[in-house]
């Protein structure tokens, strides 16, 4: 049997964790739990879930349910300290961190997912999920030059605003998504089906390393793992679960971001597609989306936006003003006199970090206007207009 005092653990966790703090055992529990199952188990979930990642171990071997006897013969095979010892050295080798729920970086948005949400998450990267919005951009790895367009100039335009991109990594769209996101400085997390270890494709290693250099690259498989296929569909739930919003840019008929659309209906986030030329098979599965999913129908970064409840125009001149925040933002600014974001906040009454999201939708929305030094002014109705994508 693995030791699951607290000495071992800390022993075990050595340069994994930021601060040990009390709870060392469970966490070191939560990594042994992530080596012995297969993403999204439910019975391990539940079993968590009830008696804490420690006993719940220890009641492996003990238990007389009949589901967790069948689910032991799945697990036991794992339980090797060699094993576990080595999926800990390749965490240590490539600079991962384990991530448990209760430490401050846990996504928490993942909870919503219940007993199958992940019972640990391996990290590349020092990025926290940040409380701003977030939006998964998906689509399939054989996309078309529209595709991949169309996916660059929502993720640059998100990401300007403020939004963190998320998405998987893969070749196509994921990987357009990505690119811009970094290309103007936007936030980015990759989530990955196999170990964090390992670059997957291979062909988007230095990509990989540039989204962990800024944000990071999660996964709840420990580092040697290979991504499968099963690891994949499974990955997605992630994916959904992490974001406000979940927008299929591109995708066919049986195209594995369909199960990413599912996902995001099942917990009830937003679901967005991009429509495509209606001869084009790649995007037959955005079509079912708009179709049989209800999904809203994205043509630019606004329709995004609006889905996250960011985008609505200004009330017409003569109309009862509203009395929410992005009022209270456009009475800060002039049309004549530029002013810095530290100014805006401070004339709205807003906090700095929330008045620069606002700025960056509203510059989408063509209701401001940066200047080269980075200043502001609010622009006339007859001048303001989205860009549309594509």
């Amino acid at each position: 049997m693995i030791p699951l005092d607290d000495r071992a653990a800390v022993e075990a966790l050595a340069g994994l964790r930021g601060s040990h703090g009390a709870a060392v055992a469970g966490a070191y529990a939560r990594a042994v739990w992530s080596i012995l199952v297969e993403p999204g188990d439910g019975i391990a979930g539940a079993l968590v879930e009830t008696h804490g990642a420690v006993e719940a171990l220890m009641r492996i071997s003990e238990s007389d349910d009949p589901e967790i006897r069948a689910a032991r013969a799945r697990w036991m095979p794992r339980l090797q300290p060699t094993a576990i010892a080595a999926a800990l050295d390749a965490a240590r080798r490539c600079g991962a961190t384990l991530v448990v729920p209760g430490d401050v970086d846990w996504p928490s948005r993942l909870d919503d997912l219940g007993v199958h949400a992940p019972i640990a998450l391996w990290r590349r990267g020092t990025g926290a999920p940040s409380d701003g919005p977030a939006v998964a951009l998906v689509g399939a790895r054989a996309s078309t030059a529209y595709g991949e367009a169309v996916a660059a100039d929502l993720a640059a335009e998100l990401g300007a605003a403020g939004v963190t991109v998320v998405s998987g990594a893969a070749y196509g769209i994921d990987g357009a998504c990505h690119r811009a996101a970094l290309s103007v400085g936007g936030s980015t997390v990759a989530f990955l089906a196999g170990g964090v270890d390992r670059p997957y494709p291979r062909g988007h290693e230095n990509l990989l390393s540039h989204i962990a250099a800024t944000g990071a690259v999660w996964s709840e498989t420990p580092c040697g793992a290979a991504p499968t296929k099963w690891r994949f569909l499974s990955r997605n739930r992630l994916i959904a679960a992490m974001a406000d919003a979940v927008v299929v840019v591109e995708a066919g008929w049986r195209s594995g971001s369909l199960n990413t659309a599912a996902h995001a209906a099942t917990l009830g986030r937003a679901l967005g597609a991009v429509p495509g030329p209606v001869t084009s098979a790649a995007s037959a599965g955005c079509h079912r989306v708009l179709r049989e999913f209800d999904g809203v129908c994205v043509t630019s970064s606004n329709d995004v936006l609006e889905m996250l409840g960011a985008g609505d125009s200004p009330p017409p001149a003569g109309e009862q003003a509203h009395t929410d925040t992005s009022t209270r933002l456009l009475d800060a600014l002039s049309p004549r006199t530029a002013r810095s974001t530290a100014d805006i906040a401070r004339r709205s009454g807003l906090a700095p970090d929330e008045a620069a999201i606002l700025l960056g939708f509203a510059e989408l929305e063509g209701r401001v206007t940066r200047d080269d030094e980075g200043d502001w002014r609010t622009v006339s109705r007859s001048a303001s207009g989205g860009r549309r994508a594509g």
